[in-house]
């Protein structure tokens, strides 16, 4: 079996954060999120990554990101694209929002050939969710039959901001921790030690408790997601453009939901207890900053993250 392989989500414009997150520091040095997650997942075993990005920041993200990690980790680069559609379809006119986050995946697909983790470019995991996620990965093939797959929960307590609303991939799992359902919740506000959603605006709300599970898109995929996820991009397309043209999105989680419940797959719940941290909004990097500097005097992390590449 291959090594397992890092894919990073990097193509988000960041519109709620005012511009490109990404490449805003929060380290001492003027490192970035992304510096201690692939810092991260070097330690637990993982020498490539991926990341997808736009061709329109290409020049940015390298010179602010890639070319410096390149010489501590193997980089390869994948482009989302918003006319990589399956053959017979066309972007609406006016569109220029990104097609999601499973669209974001399939840019990597002749990329990589084996085992995968996914994270998002702009999110604090943890040392220990890297950890998790390539243990896994490295031991657990899809078996025949059946795709083997994980993911990082998070309760949902330690992964809202004060600052605005996330989207959040709400999960019910079993008594043995594999997962049964996950349901994208894209407008979740902090409620006390506990959170609400609304789906029509505000108009109406439900709870959810602080000790739900929640995704925050850290996957460990096969290979075999792929072929799965581009044969049901089609029928999404079909709803999108008839309902949302200009911004349905194909999500990862919706996929892998159905594949559970098609019986083809199923994906083991690794807990984290870590808090997230992560700059949604421009209000949120003041607390990335003082987690960053407080993991650093404790010796989590090295003063300067890269000294001795």
């Amino acid at each position: 079996m291959n090594k397992p392989v890092l894919v990073v989500m990097a193509a988000g414009a960041g519109s709620r954060y005012g511009g490109l997150k990404q490449v805003d520091p929060v380290g001492g040095h003027g490192q970035l999120i992304i510096d201690y997650s692939i810092y991260d997942a070097r330690r637990a075993g993982f020498e490539t990554v991926v990341f997808v990005i736009k061709r329109e920041i290409e020049e940015t993200f390298k010179a602010a990101i890639g070319d410096r990690l390149s010489k501590v980790i193997n980089v390869k680069y994948a482009y989302q694209e918003l006319d990589d559609l399956p053959e017979g379809y066309t972007v609406p006119e006016g569109r220029k929002k990104p097609w999601g986050t499973c669209h974001a995946i399939l840019a990597a697909r002749k990329l990589v050939d084996g085992p995968f983790a996914v994270v998002n470019s702009d999110d604090y995991y943890g040392p220990d969710a890297f950890r998790m996620i390539y243990d896994y990965l490295s031991r657990t093939p899809d078996r025949p039959g059946c795709y083997e797959y994980a993911m990082v929960g998070y309760l949902l307590g330690n992964t809202v901001t004060e600052n605005g609303h996330v989207s959040r991939g709400v999960c019910v799992e079993d008594d043995d921790h594999f997962l049964q359902t996950v349901t994208e919740r894209t407008h979740i506000e902090k409620d006390g030690a506990n959170a609400r959603y609304t789906e029509d605006g505000g108009a109406t709300w439900f709870p959810l408790p602080g000790g739900t599970i929640v995704s925050m898109n850290l996957w460990g995929l096969t290979s075999s997601f792929f072929d799965e996820a581009w044969s049901r991009f089609p029928a999404f397309l079909d709803k999108a453009l008839a309902e949302a043209p200009q911004k349905g999105e194909f999500y990862l989680p919706s996929v892998v939901s159905q594949l559970i419940t098609e019986g083809k797959a199923r994906a083991k719940v690794l807990r984290s207890t870590d808090k997230w941290y992560g700059v949604t909004y421009q209000a949120d990097k003041p607390a990335v900053v003082a987690a960053i500097a407080e993991k650093t005097a404790a010796g989590i992390y090295p003063d300067h993250l890269w000294a001795k590449g």
